[in-house]
């Protein structure tokens, strides 16, 4: 019999508590469900599940995060679309993952619809899901500017989700009401609304940037956008708390090849829920635009901090906000604070003091 490392150990155990968890909170609801019943059912001790999860919510965060992760991929989309086929394909996709009122009390629909009270319920769940909603926004608009260059379309996106979100409560607080296909249709006509989405050349509070010369070896992460390994290299890599997640646009904003790095001081509970909203997104913009006609983001949970590290930030928080630039394999720019990822991609001012 082959000895399993400590490490293999613990990966089994995670994988086992994920497992339990899963059909627990999918027969009980979140609420219901019992930490001792998924210890037994993982054949492990309640501390053995704590070890691997802070808490309940956490553990729920985790199991949702993981069947997001790993949900079939679809077949390609079909290739050159309209923006509003895009938006239409991704509204589909969203419905349809909708309970109907006939499975609204399947284990399915009970294992999901107790995420956004969750999150309502605390303010430490609640701010960083705000952000990740703008994240989410960010990037549905970016691929859809792809498609109808010449305006911001970040706002239509978050009307989409707007409606789409309020779409999922009341499948889940009113089975059977309304028509699936009407959300969509909504969603497909938001793009003919001029909701006055003008991006500012510069954003209201610019960091000063500072030249520098240090080294660059960042570990290989997952690209949450794609679910594949990557290795960042040249461009902007932004450090965002979730806080300030949404930050990474202003990087993306000057035509910078951007590399969003979100870190968290609650990487056990909060890390997964970032995950879980990125995953979400990705399903759906999986089946409505191909990745190749989407914008070159790279969006990666760096729950252990080592890529932060890689950049310089060895302490995190969910406040955290700083940019570098990388050129050559080196990280030649770099910047803190507020507006530190739009400082990072233009570079400091001319210098003029020699009179030049």
């Amino acid at each position: 019999m082959v000895r399993l490392s400590r490490a293999e150990t613990q990966e089994r155990n995670r994988a086992k508590v994920l497992a339990a968890a899963r059909d627990e909170f999918a027969r009980r609801g979140f609420r219901e469900a019992k930490v001792d019943v998924i210890a037994e059912r993982a054949e492990l001790t309640r501390g053995a599940v704590y070890s691997n999860f802070p808490g309940k919510r956490a553990l729920y965060f985790a199991v949702l995060a993981d069947l997001a992760e790993r949900a079939p991929r679809p077949a390609a989309p079909p290739p050159h679309p309209s923006a509003s086929d895009t938006l239409a394909a991704f509204a589909r996709a969203w419905v349809a993952r909708l309970p109907l009122a006939t499975d609204s009390d399947s284990d399915e629909a009970r294992l999901a619809r107790d995420l956004l009270p969750e999150i309502l319920a605390d303010e430490h769940t609640r701010r960083p899901f705000a952000q990740l909603m703008r994240v989410n926004a960010i990037l549905l608009g970016l691929a859809l500017e792809r498609l109808r260059p010449g305006r911001r379309l970040v706002r239509v996106a978050e009307t989409a989700l707007t409606t789409l979100y309020g779409a999922s409560q009341l499948a889940a607080a009113a089975p059977g009401f309304g028509e699936p296909f009407h959300v969509v249709t909504a969603c497909a006509a938001l793009l003919d609304l001029d909701l006055a989405d003008e991006w500012p050349s510069t954003p209201p509070i610019v960091s000063q940037a500072r030249r520098t010369d240090e080294p660059w070896h960042p570990p290989t992460a997952t690209n949450l956008l794609t679910g594949e390994p990557v290795r960042p290299g040249d461009g902007v890599v932004t450090v965002l708390g979730l806080h300030r997640a949404a930050a990474f646009e202003e990087a993306v904003r000057t035509g910078a090849d951007v590399t969003a790095v979100l870190v968290t001081s609650d990487p056990g509970e909060l890390a997964p829920l970032a995950r879980l909203a990125v995953a979400d997104l990705r399903g759906c913009l999986d089946q409505a635009i191909a990745p190749p006609t989407r914008p070159r983001l790279r969006i990666i949970c760096d729950a252990g901090g080592a890529l932060a590290a890689a950049t310089g930030v060895t302490a995190v928080s969910d406040a955290t906000e700083t940019a570098v630039r990388v050129e050559g394999g080196r990280i030649v720019m770099r910047a803190e604070g507020f507006g530190a990822c739009h400082a990072a991609a233009v570079g400091p001012g001319p210098d003029r003091s020699s009179g030049g």
